[in-house]
């Protein structure tokens, strides 16, 4: 069965003029989508466009360029394949699945089309349903720009509404936010330190479906909480400490089918930090798309409990996951994938598994080390272990060397293992050839087909 569900944008909602989107299931008539603006990049904030709809089967996808001639066009990530039509100034294509995409016109990245094609919704709640928070389609403001959720509650924001303010779970359980809508936060809150969704003391909550525009502060932030379920979120941020998905001493977290365009870490794992304090362990993130527009893709362990003997950041698996892009002027954090050990912490049994990273403008690909970074730790890290990347693709230049250091020979990098890395489609032997800088005090590294 083909269908497809489009929403109406609420008066008062800003869009942009770069492209006009329609779409339609096979044979039908043209449906015409309202393209939103989204901000992105912290160094140079720029205007980029997105549009979302839901589907299920196969639908028709017709885009125009507006203001500009179309010399080329992608549509990334580039292992998605989609082929493509041009005519013109307009794009054909045709989805047999949901997708989250990103439509670039002649090569420019920043004045870009985000396309997020939901799965359809399930057993969407009714505004009479008993313990929901329901907004309509429509604007809406929160008072003081901040919805405090209670235990036992789902808070719904339906395709076609715009709450203006953030959500916060403290000190709850069994909580559930959800939806097609979006949760904007743009240029008017009273504090730079609001998170979109804040998950404090908490147990037992779900975030599902809807997206987050331009944050002060982390899109999610998740702090001494555990059995935290994410699915198809969609973030952007422009703003210094605008993580996307952030967690500190938190424990059974799944992460599935998101989409983070940042302008700090898109997903960063932490053990203590602050007033939430203890290990971080049983973490899944998974089937997502990655856009680092500056900082790390992936980022884990510089944060831990250096007063006492530091924490363990273990059994952590990322899986199915494209990463298009990793700007970082700073050389201390560069890594697409980074693990960086500080606080006397200790970070193991780590998985890295069918993971595609696409060109990017400046970084390395890996950088795993034992640190003491001066910024943040008053003490050096304890050790890393058990380490696994299994089909890991990068299609770049490679240039920057690839760290693997452990800090002295009693806090080191043991074990990391490469199985079947390819660089620009060669498969990588040894450290030479994959341009890896390995330490004396990192041991057991390999490099197997």
């Amino acid at each position: 069965m083909n269908r497809l569900v489009v929403y109406k944008a609420p008066i008062g909602a800003i869009g942009r003029e770069d492209f006009s989107v329609s779409v339609r299931t096979l044979g039908g008539s043209w449906e015409e989508l309202f393209v939103y603006e989204a901000k992105v990049d912290m160094h140079q904030v720029r205007q980029t466009s997105m549009v979302y709809f839901d589907m299920e089967g196969t639908v028709e996808v017709m885009i125009v360029s507006r203001n500009r001639s179309v010399e080329q066009a992608v549509i990334r990530p580039l292992s998605a394949n989609i082929p493509f039509e041009r005519h013109g100034d307009v794009i054909l294509f045709t989805l047999d699945r949901p997708r989250k995409l990103s439509i670039e016109i002649n090569g420019e990245r920043f004045s870009n089309l985000h396309l997020f094609a939901n799965p359809m919704e399930e057993n969407a709640p009714q505004p009479d349903d008993p313990d929901i928070i329901y907004f309509a389609p429509g604007m809406h403001v929160l008072e003081e720009n901040t919805l405090c959720i209670p235990s036992n509650t789902t808070v719904y924001i339906a395709g076609g509404a715009i709450v203006v303010g953030s959500l916060v779970c403290e000190s709850v359980e069994n909580v559930i936010i959800r939806g097609r809508g979006i949760l904007y936060m743009s240029d008017f809150l009273k504090t730079t330190y609001l998170r979109g969704v804040q998950i404090r003391f908490s147990k037992n909550i779900s975030v599902e479906g809807i997206i987050l525009l331009d944050p002060p502060h982390y899109s999610i932030y998740i702090g001494k909480s555990e059995h935290i379920r994410i699915r198809n979120f969609k973030s952007f941020s422009t703003r210094g400490w605008c993580d996307g998905i952030d967690m500190m001493a938190s424990s059974h977290i799944d992460i599935d089918d998101v989409f983070l365009r940042t302008s700090d870490d898109c997903i960063a794992i932490y053990g203590t930090r602050g007033e939430y304090q203890g290990d971080t362990r049983n973490v899944r993130v998974r089937n997502s798309v990655l856009w680092a527009d500056v900082a790390h893709a992936l980022n884990m362990g510089i944060h831990g409990d250096h007063h006492r003997d530091g924490d363990v950041i273990e059994d952590i698996v990322f899986e199915n996951i494209d990463i298009l892009e990793h700007h970082e002027p700073q050389v201390n954090y560069w890594g697409a994938m980074s693990i960086n050990a500080g606080d006397k912490n200790t970070i193991r049994n780590v998985t890295y598994d069918n993971i595609q990273v696409e060109e990017f403008e400046l970084g390395q690909l890996l950088d795993i080390r034992v640190v003491w970074n001066k910024d943040y730790n008053p003490v050096a890290g304890n050790r890393i272990e058990n380490i696994t990347f299994r089909n890991i693709t990068y299609n770049g230049a490679n240039t920057n060397p690839n760290r693997i250091h452990g800090f002295d020979a009693e806090r080191i990098v043991e074990g990391v293992r490469f199985i079947n890395l390819r660089i620009n489609g060669e498969l990588i032997l040894n450290s030479e050839q994959g341009n890896f800088d390995i330490n004396d005090y990192a041991n057991g590294i390999s490099f197997i087909e």
